[in-house]
């Protein structure tokens, strides 16, 4: 007996002496399945979390926060020039939201996480819910209470009709008002409504099927912007675009086959100088060398051709100008877009570069503002009064040096660089106000003469091939949400007064003193009262049209 009693006494100790001595305890073969056990649990809980509505519903928030950038801040797809005005107009804030990637906010890591988190979360929670609604639709409405007065709903009306013919009678009022009936246990089950939950199931796949559509949009869709000055074209290559953005499955060989030339640009003022239309006429061919088709896009009326669409975006000036050289030679028609700066006179701002004058020849840049109606303001200084161009001029200064166009350095084609300015390898040779014909004499003997202008027309092309599943699916939620808001699940109970639950009969069945006793009851509180009338008011009317003999 003594050596169990110090076996028992030992063990403690010896446990104690290998944690004093810092020896590592032995692991027991249990911790495994423990550990797996907590990890298991632990993913289970936070799948459970993430495939809640509630975290859903965040997440569709989050989305929608996470988009507001993308409207507030200019986006690099769309407009390199803005953003760079942005850069120069905040240098502080500019480049901290770019290493956030504000700027090209739908392309973010951090909002790909949002959006994948959300398609997970709308899977996880629609999938058992679908199949619950599933299991719903093929079961059988659940039987009538034992006591039909302890419903928000309740009505008896006293039949001399027998018992069975009652049920009969109100079984047939209740498929014509179409209720899911089922009648056991000499009662009446009936079910309406099960519309509402197809209608929120319906509306969440929709949103879904857009998420689906919008990321199928981004990998295999792509577009572009230009300008296009009037007598002037461009194709469906990515070279000829100032900018252009594609999915990641998209490469040059699946751009489809576009030519457009600008025939004529219009634009239309109100009385006040306000816009009323700006159209360009076009003719395009769907094929290189194909036959031309014309047709008239504006800003809400786009070229719609072969799952692309064309839009105009902008529209501005382009003045000419024509330089002739001290030997004689003659440049003409020459001429850049000007970007405008203030909407309501049109003015505007650009450059024109002309690296090519001939060898040993310095290169020229002349740098303005185009006014469309030219108005004297004193000191030499002109300004625009209105956008029509009534009384076009031009403010040039003229730069004779290096352009740097070969250095390998990309440049902004509306601006010069300020750098070369300040370094000295472009100096300023001359400047001049200039209507149409008047030219302006620089040092060397070149002449440069303000020939004219053209307008033109800012051009996106964009194709989504998911533009079509996005309005489905958009016309698919509305559809769900409004089943989901105007549909109301509800339940009615028919049942002979004195009969129970299983069908017995706890009272004499004495004619002339039989009830019938109707419950109702509505998902998420009571039925509506008016719709509850109804239906006894229609039962009534057909037990007493319908009497025993």
């Amino acid at each position: 007996m003594t050596t169990p009693t110090s076996s028992l006494s030992d063990a403690p100790s010896l446990v104690l002496d290998d944690v004093s001595e810092g020896q590592p305890r032995s692991t027991s073969p249990s911790d495994g399945p423990r550990l797996r056990t907590r990890v298991v649990r632990g993913a289970r809980g936070w799948w459970r979390w993430l495939t809640s509505m509630r975290t859903a519903l965040m997440l569709l928030f989050l989305l929608a926060l996470a988009a507001v950038p993308g409207s507030l801040l200019p986006q690099r797809p769309l407009s390199q020039t803005a953003v760079g005005q942005y850069f120069a107009d905040h240098p502080e804030l500019a480049p901290v939201l770019d290493r956030f990637g504000f700027f090209d906010v739908f392309a973010a890591p951090w909002f790909a996480a949002i959006y994948l988190l959300l398609f997970s979360s709308l899977i996880g929670c629609l999938v058992p819910r679908t199949w619950g609604h599933i299991r719903a639709l093929r079961a059988e409405p659940p039987r009538a209470p034992s006591r039909l007065s302890r419903l928000p709903r309740h009505a008896e009306i006293p039949i001399r009709n027998s018992a069975e013919q009652a049920l009969d009678i109100a079984e047939e009022e209740l498929r014509d008002l179409r209720y899911r009936v089922v009648r056991r246990d000499g009662a009446i089950s009936a079910e309406k409504g099960l519309l509402k939950e197809t209608g929120n199931i319906a509306f969440h796949l929709a949103l879904l099927g857009l998420l689906i559509s919008l990321a199928v949009g981004k990998l295999w869709g792509y577009e572009g912007s230009v300008l296009v000055q009037e007598g002037q074209g461009f194709c469906n290559t990515f070279q000829q675009y100032d900018t252009y953005s594609a999915g990641p499955l998209i490469d040059g060989a699946d751009l489809r086959p576009l030519c457009v030339d600008l025939e004529d640009f219009q634009a239309r003022y109100e009385p006040d100088l306000t816009p009323a239309s700006f159209t360009g006429d076009i003719t395009y061919s769907r094929t290189l060398g194909g036959a031309d088709e014309q047709a008239t896009i504006g800003i809400n009326s786009p070229l719609r051709v072969d799952g692309m669409r064309l839009y105009l975006t902008g529209r501005g000036f382009a003045p000419i100008f024509s330089v002739t050289l001290p030997d004689g030679t003659e440049l003409t028609d020459l001429s850049a877009p000007f970007l405008p700066t203030d909407p309501a006179t049109m003015l505007s701002e650009g450059v024109l570069k002309l690296p090519d004058l001939g060898a040993g020849r310095d290169q020229l840049a002349l740098e303005g503002v185009f006014l469309p109606t030219a108005q004297d303001a004193g000191g030499g200084l002109l300004t625009s009064v209105d956008p029509r161009p009534l009384d076009p001029a031009v403010a040039i200064v003229v730069y004779a040096g290096t352009l740097g166009l070969d250095s390998g350095i990309p440049q902004n084609v509306f601006t010069l660089d300020q750098e070369r300015i300040q370094r000295g390898q472009l100096d300023r040779v001359g400047s001049a106000n200039l209507r149409p014909g008047e030219s302006l004499e620089l040092p060397d003997g070149t002449s440069v003469t303000f020939t004219g202008f053209k307008e033109f027309a800012a051009l996106q092309l964009h194709r989504d091939p998911s533009q079509l599943s996005v309005l489905l699916t958009a016309l698919a939620m509305l559809a769900g949400l409004t089943a989901t808001l105007l549909v109301r699940r509800r339940r009615v109970f028919v049942r002979p007064g004195g009969m129970g639950a299983d069908g017995s009969d706890r009272r004499a069945m004495v004619p002339g003193s039989t009830m019938l006793e109707i419950g109702g009851l509505r998902q998420g509180g009571s039925t509506d009262p008016t719709e509850f009338e109804q239906v006894v008011q229609r039962i009534r009317t057909a037990l007493a049209d319908r009497k025993d003999p």
